[in-house]
Formats: C-alpha cells, sequence, structure tokens
C-alpha cells in the first residue's frame, strides 16, 4: 500500500473521520455522510489531484466524484462493484475490505440514494450534476 494511502487510511480509522485525503503531509479531513465532502472540495476547487483517499463507503456517485478530484487512489472499507470499475476505468486504483453489489440507504430500506441518482451514467460531469440534483431533492424533504 502506497505510504499516502496507508496515513490516509490511518488517520481515517484513529480520528474518526468518515473521509480523509492525504499527500505529502497535507491532510483534508471530513465527519460528515455520503457524498457531502466531496461535494464540498468540489465547490470549493480544493486542490486534490494525486491525492490519496481513505473512506469509509464508496458506491458508484462517490467513485465520480473522485474521479473529478484527480485522487490517485481510493481505499474504503466497503466499496460498491460499480466504484470499482468507474474508478479503475480511469486509472485510479481501488482497494476495499469488502465489495457490495451496490449500496444500500442508510434505513436499511432499499438503494442508496445517491446510487439511484448516477445509474446508468457513465459520464463524471454527467454524474456530478445528478448528484447535485439529488442532494438537492433530499435537502427539500427534510425542510
Amino acid at each position: 500500500m502506497n505510504p499516502n494511502l496507508a496515513e490516509a487510511k490511518r488517520l481515517m480509522e484513529n480520528g474518526g473521520y468518515t473521509c480523509v485525503l492525504y499527500k505529502d503531509g497535507i491532510t483534508h479531513t471530513s465527519t460528515k455522510r455520503g457524498v457531502l465532502p466531496l461535494k464540498e472540495w468540489l465547490e470549493k476547487k480544493t486542490e486534490l489531484k494525486g491525492f490519496s483517499a481513505a473512506d469509509k463507503v464508496v458506491g458508484k456517485a462517490a467513485a465520480f466524484l473522485y474521479v473529478l478530484m484527480g485522487v490517485r487512489e481510493v481505499y474504503a472499507r466497503v466499496m460498491s462493484e460499480g466504484a470499482v470499475r468507474v474508478l479503475e476505468a480511469h486509472g485510479i486504483e481501488a482497494c476495499c475490505d469488502s465489495t457490495a453489489g451496490g449500496i444500500i440507504n442508510r434505513a436499511g430500506t432499499g438503494p442508496c440514494p445517491m446510487e439511484q441518482a448516477v445509474a446508468g451514467i457513465e459520464d463524471p460531469q454527467e454524474a456530478y450534476q445528478a448528484v447535485c440534483i439529488r442532494l438537492r431533492e433530499l435537502a427539500g424533504e427534510r425542510s
């Protein structure tokens, strides 16, 4: 395992983070759930090219966001088969503790809404737009 990825994984596991990006002493961390930290880093135009990412759960939607960030590699405790395909298709190393056919929603009652949002999408920019739309819809439901 690349030293940057090993450090990202260590920080995530020991720091109580949901997501850690690390490269040569530079660290970005989040305790937010789902794709929110990834979307925020993209919106802020945080420079993440070549970073190593450790995340608790990576589905296809998150994988597309990692592609847009330009990360070098992604580790997840759980990664969907779709996420593995997206990452590898874009030259990003993917490793995980376990793979799943798909990611389920937090209630455990069906597919993750982000996974549903990017179903059938193969373009990272199109996936990003679909994720943004779905997040707005979900926020509206909670208002």
